[in-house]
Protein backbone atom coordinates (compact mmCIF):
# COMPACT_ATOMS: atom_id res chain seq x y z
CA UNK A 1 0.00 0.00 0.00
CA UNK A 2 1.47 3.00 -1.20
CA UNK A 3 0.67 6.32 1.21
CA UNK A 4 0.63 9.94 -1.29
CA UNK A 5 1.36 13.09 0.40
CA UNK A 6 0.16 16.15 -1.43
CA UNK A 7 0.66 19.30 1.27
CA UNK A 8 3.85 20.98 2.29
CA UNK A 9 7.35 21.72 0.43
CA UNK A 10 8.84 19.18 -1.58
CA UNK A 11 12.34 19.09 0.71
CA UNK A 12 10.04 18.73 3.49
CA UNK A 13 8.27 15.93 1.82
CA UNK A 14 11.36 14.23 1.79
CA UNK A 15 12.21 14.41 4.92
CA UNK A 16 9.32 13.33 6.70
CA UNK A 17 10.11 9.76 4.71
CA UNK A 18 7.20 10.26 1.89
CA UNK A 19 7.71 8.75 -1.12
CA UNK A 20 5.38 9.89 -3.12
CA UNK A 21 3.35 12.84 -3.92
CA UNK A 22 0.62 14.31 -6.35
CA UNK A 23 0.95 15.03 -9.66
CA UNK A 24 -1.08 17.79 -9.81
CA UNK A 25 -2.69 19.54 -12.94
CA UNK A 26 -4.68 22.19 -11.29
CA UNK A 27 -1.92 23.52 -9.98
CA UNK A 28 -0.97 24.69 -13.43
CA UNK A 29 -4.50 25.35 -14.92
CA UNK A 30 -6.86 26.07 -11.67
CA UNK A 31 -10.36 26.15 -11.17
CA UNK A 32 -10.28 29.91 -10.94
CA UNK A 33 -8.69 30.38 -14.16
CA UNK A 34 -11.10 27.72 -16.03
CA UNK A 35 -13.83 29.73 -14.70
CA UNK A 36 -12.69 33.03 -16.07
CA UNK A 37 -11.80 31.08 -19.69
CA UNK A 38 -12.79 33.50 -22.42
CA UNK A 39 -13.34 36.35 -20.18
CA UNK A 40 -11.38 39.29 -21.51
CA UNK A 41 -11.65 41.26 -18.42
CA UNK A 42 -10.78 38.81 -15.90
CA UNK A 43 -8.30 36.87 -18.50
CA UNK A 44 -6.49 40.28 -18.83
CA UNK A 45 -5.68 40.61 -14.96
CA UNK A 46 -4.60 36.72 -14.76
CA UNK A 47 -2.30 37.22 -17.98
CA UNK A 48 -0.68 39.84 -16.38
CA UNK A 49 1.07 37.28 -13.78
CA UNK A 50 4.26 36.37 -15.97
CA UNK A 51 3.12 32.61 -17.14
CA UNK A 52 1.60 31.10 -19.87
CA UNK A 53 -2.58 30.22 -19.69
CA UNK A 54 -3.27 26.21 -19.75
CA UNK A 55 -6.42 26.93 -20.26
CA UNK A 56 -5.72 28.83 -23.56
CA UNK A 57 -2.93 26.55 -24.59
CA UNK A 58 -3.71 23.13 -23.42
CA UNK A 59 -0.91 21.33 -25.41
CA UNK A 60 1.84 23.16 -23.73
CA UNK A 61 0.63 21.40 -19.83
CA UNK A 62 3.28 19.41 -20.18
CA UNK A 63 6.37 21.71 -20.85
CA UNK A 64 4.99 23.56 -17.77
CA UNK A 65 5.00 20.95 -15.75
CA UNK A 66 8.66 19.95 -16.71
CA UNK A 67 10.74 21.46 -14.17
CA UNK A 68 8.37 20.68 -11.55
CA UNK A 69 8.84 17.29 -12.43
CA UNK A 70 12.78 17.23 -12.47
CA UNK A 71 12.84 18.50 -8.97
CA UNK A 72 10.88 15.23 -8.25
CA UNK A 73 13.14 13.44 -9.96
CA UNK A 74 16.70 14.97 -8.02
CA UNK A 75 14.44 14.20 -4.59
CA UNK A 76 13.47 10.68 -5.78
CA UNK A 77 9.89 11.80 -5.25
CA UNK A 78 7.40 9.66 -7.30
CA UNK A 79 3.80 10.68 -8.57
CA UNK A 80 1.48 7.09 -8.67
CA UNK A 81 -1.60 9.71 -8.84
CA UNK A 82 -2.77 12.89 -10.85
CA UNK A 83 -5.18 15.09 -10.50
CA UNK A 84 -7.28 16.76 -13.65
CA UNK A 85 -8.20 19.89 -13.94
CA UNK A 86 -11.75 20.22 -12.79
CA UNK A 87 -14.24 23.34 -12.45
CA UNK A 88 -15.41 25.01 -9.52
CA UNK A 89 -18.21 23.75 -7.23
CA UNK A 90 -20.10 26.78 -7.35
CA UNK A 91 -19.76 27.29 -11.21
CA UNK A 92 -22.08 28.66 -13.53
CA UNK A 93 -19.99 27.84 -16.43
CA UNK A 94 -21.86 25.60 -18.75
CA UNK A 95 -19.61 25.71 -21.83
CA UNK A 96 -15.94 23.62 -20.30
CA UNK A 97 -16.90 20.63 -21.57
CA UNK A 98 -15.23 20.31 -24.65
CA UNK A 99 -12.39 22.41 -22.68
CA UNK A 100 -12.23 19.90 -19.59
CA UNK A 101 -11.99 17.22 -22.57
CA UNK A 102 -9.21 18.60 -24.02
CA UNK A 103 -7.24 19.59 -20.36
CA UNK A 104 -7.60 16.05 -19.36
CA UNK A 105 -6.55 14.14 -22.19
CA UNK A 106 -2.87 16.56 -22.08
CA UNK A 107 -2.88 15.30 -18.70
CA UNK A 108 -3.21 11.52 -18.86
CA UNK A 109 -0.79 11.58 -21.84
CA UNK A 110 1.99 13.70 -19.03
CA UNK A 111 0.90 10.76 -16.70
CA UNK A 112 2.03 8.32 -19.26
CA UNK A 113 5.11 10.38 -20.17
CA UNK A 114 5.88 9.49 -16.42
CA UNK A 115 4.72 6.53 -14.99
CA UNK A 116 1.58 7.83 -13.38
CA UNK A 117 -0.99 4.83 -13.17
CA UNK A 118 -4.21 6.67 -11.59
CA UNK A 119 -5.47 9.85 -12.67
CA UNK A 120 -8.41 11.33 -10.50
CA UNK A 121 -10.88 12.75 -12.95
CA UNK A 122 -14.04 14.23 -11.45
CA UNK A 123 -17.36 13.95 -12.96
CA UNK A 124 -19.13 16.34 -15.10
CA UNK A 125 -22.08 18.41 -13.78
CA UNK A 126 -22.64 22.17 -14.49
CA UNK A 127 -25.76 22.66 -16.54
CA UNK A 128 -26.62 18.90 -16.26
CA UNK A 129 -29.89 17.74 -15.07
CA UNK A 130 -30.47 15.11 -12.71
CA UNK A 131 -31.64 12.45 -15.08
CA UNK A 132 -28.71 13.31 -17.74
CA UNK A 133 -25.98 12.62 -15.64
CA UNK A 134 -24.74 9.20 -16.68
CA UNK A 135 -25.35 10.31 -19.96
CA UNK A 136 -23.57 13.42 -20.20
CA UNK A 137 -20.71 11.51 -18.16
CA UNK A 138 -20.50 8.23 -19.97
CA UNK A 139 -19.92 10.30 -23.16
CA UNK A 140 -17.15 12.23 -21.48
CA UNK A 141 -15.40 9.15 -19.86
CA UNK A 142 -15.38 6.98 -22.77
CA UNK A 143 -13.94 10.34 -24.50
CA UNK A 144 -10.71 9.72 -22.11
CA UNK A 145 -10.90 5.99 -22.33
CA UNK A 146 -9.01 5.25 -25.69
CA UNK A 147 -6.02 7.95 -24.76
CA UNK A 148 -6.07 6.55 -21.13
CA UNK A 149 -5.46 2.99 -22.58
CA UNK A 150 -2.64 4.03 -25.11
CA UNK A 151 -0.72 5.40 -21.72
CA UNK A 152 -1.78 2.92 -19.16
CA UNK A 153 -3.12 4.85 -17.17
CA UNK A 154 -6.50 4.26 -15.04
CA UNK A 155 -8.95 7.08 -14.81
CA UNK A 156 -10.90 7.19 -11.47
CA UNK A 157 -14.16 8.67 -10.45
CA UNK A 158 -14.59 10.63 -7.28
CA UNK A 159 -17.50 11.51 -4.89
CA UNK A 160 -18.57 14.86 -4.96
CA UNK A 161 -20.67 17.23 -2.93
CA UNK A 162 -23.07 19.23 -4.52
CA UNK A 163 -23.97 23.26 -3.31
CA UNK A 164 -27.41 23.40 -2.29
CA UNK A 165 -28.07 27.48 -1.99
CA UNK A 166 -25.15 27.31 -0.05
CA UNK A 167 -25.66 23.99 1.63
CA UNK A 168 -23.22 21.10 0.61
CA UNK A 169 -25.28 17.92 0.00
CA UNK A 170 -25.11 14.63 -1.82
CA UNK A 171 -24.11 14.82 -5.70
CA UNK A 172 -22.57 12.78 -8.51
CA UNK A 173 -20.98 9.56 -7.62
CA UNK A 174 -21.72 9.90 -3.65
CA UNK A 175 -24.25 6.90 -3.88
CA UNK A 176 -22.58 3.92 -3.78
CA UNK A 177 -24.62 1.44 -5.52
CA UNK A 178 -25.15 3.67 -8.79
CA UNK A 179 -21.35 4.86 -8.80
CA UNK A 180 -20.37 0.98 -9.02
CA UNK A 181 -23.07 0.71 -11.97
CA UNK A 182 -21.21 3.72 -13.36
CA UNK A 183 -17.78 2.10 -13.35
CA UNK A 184 -18.82 -1.17 -14.29
CA UNK A 185 -20.74 -0.37 -17.57
CA UNK A 186 -17.78 2.41 -18.55
CA UNK A 187 -15.62 -0.95 -18.08
CA UNK A 188 -17.74 -2.79 -19.87
CA UNK A 189 -17.98 -0.71 -22.92
CA UNK A 190 -14.13 0.32 -22.83
CA UNK A 191 -13.92 -3.55 -23.48
CA UNK A 192 -11.29 -3.46 -20.53
CA UNK A 193 -10.88 -2.27 -16.54
CA UNK A 194 -10.40 1.31 -17.69
CA UNK A 195 -12.10 2.86 -14.63
CA UNK A 196 -11.46 2.85 -10.94
CA UNK A 197 -12.45 4.84 -7.73
CA UNK A 198 -11.03 7.61 -5.72
CA UNK A 199 -13.39 7.96 -2.07
CA UNK A 200 -12.83 11.00 -0.96
CA UNK A 201 -13.09 10.87 3.07
CA UNK A 202 -13.80 14.51 2.99
CA UNK A 203 -17.04 14.75 0.86
CA UNK A 204 -18.15 11.05 2.70
CA UNK A 205 -18.40 12.96 6.13
CA UNK A 206 -19.89 15.66 4.43
CA UNK A 207 -22.52 13.93 3.33
CA UNK A 208 -23.16 12.07 6.17
CA UNK A 209 -22.20 8.52 4.42
CA UNK A 210 -21.67 5.03 5.98
CA UNK A 211 -17.74 4.84 4.71
CA UNK A 212 -18.33 0.79 6.03
CA UNK A 213 -21.40 0.42 3.83
CA UNK A 214 -19.31 2.76 1.00
CA UNK A 215 -16.36 0.46 0.91
CA UNK A 216 -18.32 -2.74 0.30
CA UNK A 217 -20.01 -1.39 -2.87
CA UNK A 218 -16.95 -0.26 -4.25
CA UNK A 219 -14.75 -3.25 -2.90
CA UNK A 220 -12.09 -3.61 -5.66
CA UNK A 221 -13.06 -1.08 -7.87
CA UNK A 222 -11.51 1.61 -4.94
CA UNK A 223 -7.59 2.17 -5.89
CA UNK A 224 -7.31 5.47 -4.32
CA UNK A 225 -8.72 6.73 -0.43
CA UNK A 226 -8.26 10.61 0.22
CA UNK A 227 -7.62 10.82 3.80
CA UNK A 228 -8.06 14.01 5.10
CA UNK A 229 -10.86 15.62 8.37
CA UNK A 230 -13.17 18.42 8.63
CA UNK A 231 -15.95 19.18 10.88
CA UNK A 232 -18.89 17.27 8.64
CA UNK A 233 -20.51 20.74 7.63
CA UNK A 234 -17.58 23.08 6.03
CA UNK A 235 -15.40 21.76 3.17
CA UNK A 236 -11.83 21.62 4.52
CA UNK A 237 -8.77 19.10 4.29
CA UNK A 238 -7.58 18.69 7.94
CA UNK A 239 -4.68 16.25 9.15
CA UNK A 240 -6.86 13.40 10.41
CA UNK A 241 -7.78 13.11 13.95
CA UNK A 242 -7.41 17.22 14.14
CA UNK A 243 -11.46 17.99 14.02
CA UNK A 244 -12.62 17.34 17.22
CA UNK A 245 -15.25 18.39 19.07
CA UNK A 246 -15.88 17.79 22.87
CA UNK A 247 -13.02 14.76 22.71
CA UNK A 248 -14.69 13.20 19.92
CA UNK A 249 -13.35 12.83 16.24
CA UNK A 250 -15.87 14.64 13.36
CA UNK A 251 -15.21 12.01 11.15
CA UNK A 252 -16.48 8.55 11.40
CA UNK A 253 -12.76 7.16 10.93
CA UNK A 254 -14.03 4.08 12.85
CA UNK A 255 -16.38 3.38 9.71
CA UNK A 256 -13.78 3.83 7.38
CA UNK A 257 -11.14 1.79 8.93
CA UNK A 258 -13.99 -1.21 9.20
CA UNK A 259 -14.68 -1.05 5.27
CA UNK A 260 -11.52 -1.00 4.22
CA UNK A 261 -9.98 -4.12 6.39
CA UNK A 262 -13.06 -5.89 5.62
CA UNK A 263 -12.26 -5.58 1.67
CA UNK A 264 -9.10 -5.69 1.64
CA UNK A 265 -7.97 -2.53 0.59
CA UNK A 266 -4.24 -2.64 -0.70
CA UNK A 267 -4.68 0.42 -2.91
CA UNK A 268 -3.40 4.14 -2.39
CA UNK A 269 -3.57 6.35 0.44
CA UNK A 270 -4.04 9.62 -0.40
CA UNK A 271 -3.37 12.00 2.45
CA UNK A 272 -4.58 15.91 1.79
CA UNK A 273 -4.23 18.14 4.89
CA UNK A 274 -3.93 21.22 2.70
CA UNK A 275 -5.51 23.38 5.24
CA UNK A 276 -3.84 22.04 7.98
CA UNK A 277 -0.41 22.86 6.48
CA UNK A 278 -1.88 26.62 5.34
CA UNK A 279 -2.23 27.37 9.07
CA UNK A 280 1.35 26.35 10.20
CA UNK A 281 4.34 28.35 10.12
CA UNK A 282 6.92 27.35 7.92
CA UNK A 283 9.10 27.08 10.51
CA UNK A 284 6.59 24.06 12.30
CA UNK A 285 6.01 22.48 8.75
CA UNK A 286 9.01 20.00 9.17
CA UNK A 287 7.73 18.33 12.61
CA UNK A 288 4.09 18.79 11.07
CA UNK A 289 4.89 16.19 8.25
CA UNK A 290 6.32 13.87 10.56
CA UNK A 291 3.69 13.84 12.66
CA UNK A 292 1.28 13.46 9.38
CA UNK A 293 3.43 10.38 8.25
CA UNK A 294 2.77 8.48 11.69
CA UNK A 295 -0.59 9.25 11.05
CA UNK A 296 -0.50 7.76 7.53
CA UNK A 297 1.56 4.91 8.66
CA UNK A 298 -1.10 3.92 11.21
CA UNK A 299 -3.84 4.20 9.14
CA UNK A 300 -2.19 1.53 6.98
CA UNK A 301 -1.64 -0.68 9.54
CA UNK A 302 -5.19 -0.49 11.15
CA UNK A 303 -6.21 -1.30 7.42
CA UNK A 304 -3.61 -4.32 6.62
CA UNK A 305 -4.30 -6.18 10.55
CA UNK A 306 -5.55 -9.03 8.82
CA UNK A 307 -3.50 -8.68 6.23
CA UNK A 308 -0.61 -8.91 8.83
CA UNK A 309 -2.22 -12.22 10.85
CA UNK A 310 -2.73 -14.14 7.37
CA UNK A 311 1.04 -14.21 6.96
CA UNK A 312 1.91 -16.40 9.47
CA UNK A 313 1.13 -20.41 10.16
CA UNK A 314 1.36 -19.47 13.24
CA UNK A 315 0.56 -16.98 16.02
CA UNK A 316 0.37 -16.56 20.27
CA UNK A 317 -0.43 -13.52 22.17
CA UNK A 318 1.17 -11.37 24.50
CA UNK A 319 -1.39 -9.67 26.93
CA UNK A 320 -4.27 -11.38 29.09
CA UNK A 321 -6.38 -8.37 29.35
CA UNK A 322 -8.92 -6.22 27.40
CA UNK A 323 -7.25 -5.98 24.01
CA UNK A 324 -6.88 -9.97 24.30
CA UNK A 325 -10.17 -10.56 24.66
CA UNK A 326 -11.05 -8.30 21.67
CA UNK A 327 -8.91 -10.12 19.78
CA UNK A 328 -10.11 -13.75 20.42
CA UNK A 329 -14.07 -12.04 19.83
CA UNK A 330 -13.05 -10.71 16.39
CA UNK A 331 -10.86 -12.96 15.18
CA UNK A 332 -10.36 -15.99 17.58
CA UNK A 333 -11.50 -18.59 15.54
CA UNK A 334 -10.11 -17.48 12.06
CA UNK A 335 -6.69 -17.11 13.29
CA UNK A 336 -6.69 -19.07 16.58
CA UNK A 337 -3.81 -18.49 18.99
CA UNK A 338 -1.59 -21.71 20.33
CA UNK A 339 -2.14 -19.43 23.95
CA UNK A 340 -1.19 -16.12 25.25
CA UNK A 341 1.04 -14.98 28.06
CA UNK A 342 1.65 -12.43 30.26
CA UNK A 343 3.66 -10.68 33.00
CA UNK A 344 1.49 -11.06 35.77
CA UNK A 345 2.84 -14.19 37.32
CA UNK A 346 -0.60 -14.58 39.40
CA UNK A 347 -2.28 -15.41 35.93
CA UNK A 348 0.21 -18.28 34.94
CA UNK A 349 -1.63 -21.48 34.86
CA UNK A 350 -5.04 -20.04 34.34
CA UNK A 351 -7.18 -19.78 31.48
CA UNK A 352 -8.49 -16.72 29.61
CA UNK A 353 -11.16 -16.49 26.72
CA UNK A 354 -9.96 -19.88 26.83
CA UNK A 355 -6.37 -19.35 26.45
CA UNK A 356 -3.51 -21.01 28.85
CA UNK A 357 -1.63 -18.02 29.93
CA UNK A 358 1.82 -18.44 30.44
CA UNK A 359 4.93 -17.06 31.57
CA UNK A 360 6.93 -14.81 28.99
CA UNK A 361 9.54 -17.55 29.20
CA UNK A 362 7.75 -19.82 27.24
CA UNK A 363 8.19 -17.81 24.09
CA UNK A 364 11.54 -18.57 23.56
CA UNK A 365 10.62 -22.18 22.38
CA UNK A 366 8.27 -20.84 19.65
CA UNK A 367 8.29 -23.23 16.21
CA UNK A 368 10.19 -21.16 13.61
CA UNK A 369 7.63 -18.79 11.63
CA UNK A 370 5.15 -18.40 14.66
CA UNK A 371 4.15 -14.84 15.73
CA UNK A 372 3.86 -13.06 18.84
CA UNK A 373 1.32 -10.49 18.70
CA UNK A 374 1.34 -8.14 21.26
CA UNK A 375 -1.91 -7.12 22.67
CA UNK A 376 -0.97 -4.42 25.35
CA UNK A 377 -0.42 -0.76 24.68
CA UNK A 378 3.10 -0.88 26.14
CA UNK A 379 4.00 -2.49 22.83
CA UNK A 380 7.52 -0.80 22.40
CA UNK A 381 8.64 -1.77 25.99
CA UNK A 382 7.51 -5.81 25.53
CA UNK A 383 9.19 -6.01 22.45
CA UNK A 384 12.51 -4.60 24.02
CA UNK A 385 11.52 -7.16 27.11
CA UNK A 386 11.43 -10.19 24.50
CA UNK A 387 14.58 -9.51 22.08
CA UNK A 388 16.48 -9.25 25.44
CA UNK A 389 15.27 -12.65 26.30
CA UNK A 390 16.63 -13.69 22.82
CA UNK A 391 13.39 -14.62 21.52
CA UNK A 392 13.98 -13.98 17.71
CA UNK A 393 10.10 -14.89 16.28
CA UNK A 394 8.31 -12.36 14.63
CA UNK A 395 6.97 -9.49 16.64
CA UNK A 396 3.92 -7.69 15.83
CA UNK A 397 1.61 -5.34 17.45
CA UNK A 398 -2.26 -5.81 17.87
CA UNK A 399 -4.59 -2.82 18.49
CA UNK A 400 -8.32 -3.33 18.89
CA UNK A 401 -9.42 0.93 18.55
CA UNK A 402 -11.18 -0.12 14.98
CA UNK A 403 -12.53 -3.64 15.33
CA UNK A 404 -15.73 -5.18 13.69
CA UNK A 405 -16.83 -5.39 17.06
CA UNK A 406 -16.16 -4.84 20.88
CA UNK A 407 -16.74 -5.84 23.95
CA UNK A 408 -18.30 -2.70 25.87
CA UNK A 409 -17.69 -3.81 29.52
CA UNK A 410 -14.04 -3.28 30.46
CA UNK A 411 -11.51 -5.34 32.55
CA UNK A 412 -10.98 -4.31 35.71
CA UNK A 413 -6.88 -5.02 35.72
CA UNK A 414 -5.76 -3.24 39.05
Amino acid sequence: MKIVCKSGGMKDIVNAGFENTLLNFPAFCSPGELEHYGEDAALKKIKEKPRLLISEHPMELYNSIKPLLSQYKKLNLRTPIAQAPYLLRSTARTDLGGLLVQLTRESIKCCGQEGCPYIIVKPLFSGIKRNDEWKANREFYLSLADTAKRNHVMILLENQCKDFNGHLTRGICSEAEETRLWIDRLNTEAGEERCGFCMDVGVCSLCGQDMHEFALALRERMKVVILRDCDGSRESSLLPFTSVCNGQAQTDWLNLLRGLREIGFDGQLFLDMEDTAGAFSPLLRPQLLQLARSVAEYFKWQIEIEQILKRYSAIVLFGAGNMCRNFIKCYGEKYAPLFTCDNNQVLWGTSFCGLEVKPPEALRSLPEGCAILICNIYYREIEKQLRQMGVGNPIEFFNDEYMPSFYFDRLDTR
